[in-house]
C-alpha cells in the first residue's frame, strides 16, 4: 500500500488483524485465505461528497461527507455515521473494516460500512443541526436503502440527528423505509437500542467471567472511560449486577471515585443529561464528590480494579496504562469503544495472558465485546421488515444470546487455530479476528468475489 496516502488508523486495524491471522495456523491450514485477505482489505466502494448548508447568520458553510461501503457479502452495508471535526477517510476505513468482521460475529445478515462528516455539532443550534442533516442526507440518499446500506448513529449522531436525516430521506425519496437504525420508538425504532452496546459489553464480560471461573460482577470494582451512551449503560448494568463503578471520563478529563465512593444510578442519569446538552463532566452537580483529573484518562488513577471497560474512543489505553492495569491486578478488559487499546497495549495484555495462565488479565477486542449495538440495529432492521415491534424482554434476551454466541465463537475458533499452553486462557482477540474473517471470506468466495490462485497449492476453492 506504499503508493497510497498514509492512513494510520486503517493501517493499525489492518496490521492488528493480519498479525493475529499470521500468528495462528489459519494460513497454514488454508493457504488460499492469503488471496482472500488481499480482496477483503479493499472497500467495495468509497463515496466522498460535499455538504453545503447555511448557518444561523446566513453564511454558507461547506463540509466533507463520506460513506465507506466496505463489504456486503453477508448483507446490506451496516455501520454508523460520525459527525466530528476529526473525521477523515483513514478513520472511516478503519471503522468500516472493523465493522465488517464485528457484524459477522453477530450472526445476523449485515455487511460492514461507516460514514460521516467533518462537521462539529458542538456549539451549533438545533436549527443548524437540522439544516446540516438535511443537506447531508440530500447527498447520501443516492447511495443507501433498506436492502443496500443502512447507516446508524455514532459520535455526534444521536436520536435527534437520526430523526432529521430520516425525515429528509422520506421527503426526498417519497418513501418510508428502514434506512437508518436508532430511530424513535414511535417511528420504527427498537427497544433496548440506546442501551445495547453498553449492556452487550457487560453481557460479554459475564461470559468471560463464567469461563474463567471468576464469579460474577457482584462485588467487583469496575473502571469505565467515556460518558456517552456506551459508558452510561455499561455503568448502569454493572451497578444492577452488583458491581461498583469507580470512574467515568470525557475528552476534557476523568472523574475517579476515591476510598469507598462510587457512582450511583442517579448520578449517571444526571451525567447523561449533562452530556446530552453537550457539556463537560465538570458541569455535573456531584463533581465535588469525586477526584477530577483534567486532561487524563482513568486507568492509572483508579488503583485496583477487577474490570476495565474503555468506552470512549480509539487508542485510549496506551502501553503504560495497560501495564498499570496489569500491575494493579485487573482481571478483565473489554473494549466498549472501537480499537480502544493501542497495539502496544494489546501486546501487554496478550503477553500477560501467555505468562500468567489462569491468573492473567483477559482482553476482549471491540469487534466482539461491543457488537451488541449493531446487533440490536440488526434486530431493528428485522422488526422494520416485518412491520412489528418486539417487547423489551424479547430484544434483551436476543441480545444476551448474540453476545453469548459471539464469545463462544471467538473462544472455539481460538482453541482451533491458536496454540496455547495448559491452563492458559484462549486468545479472544485472535479467535474473534479469525472467526469474523473466515465467515466473511467464505461468503465472498461463494459469491465469486475472490477465488484461489494457481499458486496456493493448487487449491481451487475454499471448501
Amino acid at each position: 500500500m506504499s503508493h497510497l496516502p498514509s492512513e494510520p488508523e486503517f493501517e493499525q486495524a489492518y496490521k492488528e488483524l493480519v498479525s493475529t491471522l499470521e500468528d495462528s495456523t489459519l494460513f497454514q491450514k488454508n493457504p488460499q485465505y492469503r488471496t482472500a485477505l488481499k480482496v477483503v482489505s479493499v472497500p467495495e466502494r468509497v463515496i466522498q461528497f460535499r455538504v453545503v448548508w447555511e448557518d444561523d447568520a446566513g453564511n454558507l458553510q461547506v463540509n466533507r461527507g463520506y460513506r465507506v461501503q466496505y463489504n456486503s457479502a453477508l448483507g446490506p452495508f451496516k455501520g454508523g455515521l460520525r459527525f466530528h471535526p476529526s473525521v477523515n477517510l483513514s478513520i472511516l476505513k478503519f471503522l468500516g473494516f472493523e465493522q465488517t468482521f464485528k457484524n459477522a460475529l453477530t450472526g445476523l445478515n449485515m455487511g460492514g460500512g461507516k460514514g460521516g462528516a467533518d462537521f462539529d455539532p458542538k456549539g451549533k443550534s438545533d436549527n443548524e443541526i437540522r439544516k446540516f442533516c438535511g443537506a447531508f442526507m440530500s447527498r447520501l440518499c443516492q447511495h443507501i436503502g433498506a436492502d443496500t446500506d443502512v447507516p446508524a448513529g455514532d459520535i455526534g449522531v444521536g436520536g435527534r440527528e437520526v430523526g432529521y436525516m430520516f425525515g429528509a430521506y422520506r421527503r426526498l425519496r417519497n418513501q418510508w423505509e428502514g434506512i437508518l437504525t436508532g430511530k424513535g420508538l414511535d417511528w420504527g425504532g427498537s427497544l433496548i437500542r440506546p442501551e445495547a452496546t453498553g449492556y452487550g459489553l457487560v453481557y460479554y464480560v459475564e461470559e468471560m467471567m463464567k469461563y474463567a471461573g471468576k464469579g460474577t460482577f457482584a462485588g467487583k470494582r469496575v473502571a469505565i472511560s467515556g460518558s456517552g451512551n456506551v459508558a452510561q449503560y455499561a455503568a448502569l448494568k454493572c451497578i444492577e449486577l452488583g458491581a461498583t463503578v469507580v470512574s467515568l471520563s470525557d475528552s476534557k478529563g476523568c472523574l475517579v471515585a476515591e476510598g469507598k465512593a462510587h457512582f450511583t444510578p442517579e448520578q449517571i442519569d444526571e451525567i447523561a443529561t449533562v452530556k446530552l446538552a453537550r457539556k463537560p463532566l465538570t458541569a455535573f452537580s456531584g463533581v465535588s464528590s469525586f477526584k477530577y483529573i483534567e486532561g487524563a484518562r482513568p486507568w492509572v488513577h483508579v488503583g485496583h480494579v477487577d474490570v476495565a471497560l474503555p468506552s470512549a474512543t480509539q487508542n485510549e489505553v496506551s502501553e503504560e496504562e495497560a501495564q498499570t492495569l496489569v500491575d494493579n491486578g485487573c482481571l478483565f478488559i473489554a473494549e466498549g469503544s472501537n480499537m480502544g487499546c493501542t497495539q502496544a497495549a494489546i501486546d501487554v495484555f496478550e503477553g500477560n495472558r501467555k505468562a500468567k495462565g489462569a491468573e492473567a488479565i483477559w482482553y476482549a477486542p471491540g469487534k466482539a465485546s461491543n457488537c451488541g449495538g449493531v446487533a440490536v440495529s440488526g434486530l431493528e432492521m428485522a422488526q422494520n421488515s416485518q412491520r412489528l415491534t418486539w417487547t423489551r424482554e424479547e430484544v434483551d434476551e436476543k441480545l444476551k444470546q448474540i453476545m453469548r454466541n459471539a464469545f463462544e465463537n471467538g473462544l472455539k475458533t481460538a482453541i482451533e487455530y491458536v496454540h496455547k499452553a495448559d491452563g492458559e486462557l484462549p486468545s479472544l482477540v485472535a479467535g474473534s479476528n479469525i472467526a469474523g474473517f473466515v465467515k466473511v471470506v467464505e461468503a465472498m468466495a461463494d459469491q465469486g468475489d475472490w477465488w484461489a490462485s494457481n499458486t496456493t497449492n493448487g487449491v481451487n476453492g475454499t471448501h
